[in-house]
């Protein structure tokens, strides 16, 4: 079975994560996904054996929007999703608007985005460079420019895209991935 298979099968048995991908297509946007750590924290949880899901800080619904880029329709599609799957805290990111705020955010400009698989393809990690999108026929659509062999691999590579080696360490340090995941390794 290919790692895409692999993902697919695992996203379609998680009763949080399948019913988060239905709560996101119901909002009938154009180009979505479900990605980064929510994906991450599927597969190593299954990849662990682990009976339960790991806690998720939040759960990042990443849309591609050039039309409207402001922060309130994200609030707008953050409300809906809570009105209709408050289980998880989500975080909703347009994508096309990333450029307009990541400096004040991290202290330094990028480029602007222009789709969403080059979004995704920016994601901090190649390991967490993964999203994925449910389809009106109930097929799931996989976002993974890097590929999957980080993320079913279980290796933290930083993606030099966008995220500097400082930054890289920060999050190391904050996510603490062996303390939950003990085969997780760590590319420095």
């Amino acid at each position: 079975m290919s790692l895409e298979a692999r993902l697919v099968t695992i996203a379609r048995q998680s009763p949080w994560f399948f019913s988060a991908l239905v709560a996101a297509r119901n909002l009938q946007l154009d180009s979505w996904c479900i990605g980064a750590g929510a994906v991450r924290n599927l597969v190593w949880d299954a990849l662990h054996a682990f009976r339960s899901p790991s806690a998720l800080a939040d759960l990042d619904l990443a849309y591609f929007d050039e039309s409207d880029l402001s922060p309130q329709r994200e609030r707008d599609i953050q409300r809906q999703l809570v009105a209709t799957h408050a289980c998880v805290q989500w975080e909703v990111t347009n994508q096309a608007a990333v450029h307009t705020w990541f400096q004040a955010t991290f202290g330094y400009a990028v480029r602007p985005l222009v789709s969403l698989e080059d979004a995704v393809g920016s994601w901090p990690e190649y390991a967490t460079s993964v999203g994925l999108t449910l389809n009106a026929d109930d097929s799931i659509t996989v976002i993974a420019p890097h590929g999957l062999d980080d993320l079913f691999g279980m290796v933290i590579r930083r993606n030099p895209a966008r995220v500097s080696i400082e930054t890289y360490r920060e999050r190391i340090a904050q996510k603490r991935y062996t303390e939950r995941w003990p085969r997780v390794t760590i590319v420095a």
